[in-house]
C-alpha cells in the first residue's frame, strides 16, 4: 500500500518496531558476540596448552633425558650406526646439588654422551673404561702431601687396558676384537676425570687421542635403545 514504510515492522502487542533503532535489542548479534568470546577463550586454553607442553618439552630436553642418533662405527658391535639411544641426564645434574651430592652417576663400563674436548663442537657417544678417584662427599677434610698422591693409574700395552695395574675385563667386547692396535700409553686420572674409548677401538677416537675427559664435559647416561625396534633394549 502507498505510504507505508517498509522498514517499519509490527512487532509483539501491535508495537510497530524499527530494526535500523540502534536501542532495539538484537537477539541475532547478542548470539554472534557470545559465539565469538567463546571461540576467543578457546583460542586462549589451546595457546597456554602448546606454550606448557612446549615448557615442559624443553624441560625433559635439556635437564632429564633426550635423543640421539648414533653415527659411525666406532661403538660397534654394541650401538650400529643408524641406531636412536635416549639419554639420562637428571641424575648428573642432581649430583652437582649439596642434596644429592652422594649421588654417584657414572661408572665403569657406562655407556656415556659427551661435549667433544678436542674443540670440534661434536658430540661422542663412548664407554667409561675407568674413572678418577672417588669425590670426599663427605663433610671432612685431608691434611695430607698432595704428592704422595698420583690418581689411578692407567696402562695401554700390547693392545690390552690395565687399570690399576690389573688388566680389565671386557665382556661387552667380543673376544676376537678385546686385542687392538694401538701405541703404548700411561697416565693417570684425577678426581673427575673419566678415560672413555670406543668399543671398536680399531676405528675410534677416544682417550687415546684427546686424554682423559673432564665431568663437566659429560652430558648424560645412555640407557635405552629404543630404534631399531628389532634392538630395543637397555643398555
Amino acid at each position: 500500500m502507498a505510504g507505508l514504510n517498509p522498514e517499519i515492522t509490527i512487532g509483539m502487542g501491535g508495537r510497530a518496531v524499527n530494526p535500523n533503532d540502534p536501542s532495539n535489542p538484537n537477539p541475532h548479534g547478542t548470539r554472534q558476540q557470545s559465539a565469538a568470546s567463546e571461540v576467543r577463550r578457546e583460542i586462549a586454553e589451546f595457546v597456554k596448552v602448546v606454550v606448557w607442553f612446549l615448557v615442559l618439552f624443553f624441560m625433559l630436553r635439556f635437564f632429564v633425558i633426550e635423543g640421539y642418533e648414533v653415527q659411525g662405527p666406532s661403538m660397534e658391535p654394541t650401538l650400529q650406526n643408524g641406531e636412536r639411544i635416549l639419554v639420562s641426564k637428571l641424575p648428573l645434574i642432581a649430583s652437582k646439588f649439596s642434596l644429592f651430592n652422594r649421588l654417584d652417576p657414572i661408572q665403569e663400563s657406562d655407556i656415556i654422551v659427551l661435549n667433544g674436548p678436542d674443540g670440534t663442537n661434536k658430540r661422542y657417544v663412548k664407554r667409561v673404561v675407568a674413572r678418577g678417584p672417588d669425590r670426599d662427599r663427605s663433610n671432612t677434610v685431608v691434611a695430607a702431601d698432595e704428592d704422595l698422591y698420583d690418581g689411578v693409574p692407567l696402562e695401554i700395552a700390547d693392545g690390552h687396558l690395565y687399570v690399576n695395574y690389573d688388566l680389565v675385563d671386557e665382556p661387552y667386547i667380543p673376544e676376537d676384537r678385546r686385542a687392538f692396535k694401538s701405541s703404548p700409553m700411561k697416565t693417570f686420572l684425577n678426581t673427575g676425570t673419566y678415560f672413555v674409548l670406543g668399543d671398536n677401538r680399531r676405528v675410534s677416537k677416544d682417550s687415546r687421542n684427546f686424554d682423559a675427559i673432564d665431568e663437566e664435559d659429560i652430558i648424560g647416561k645412555a640407557v635405552l635403545r629404543f630404534w631399531p625396534l628389532s634392538r630395543f633394549g637397555l643398555l
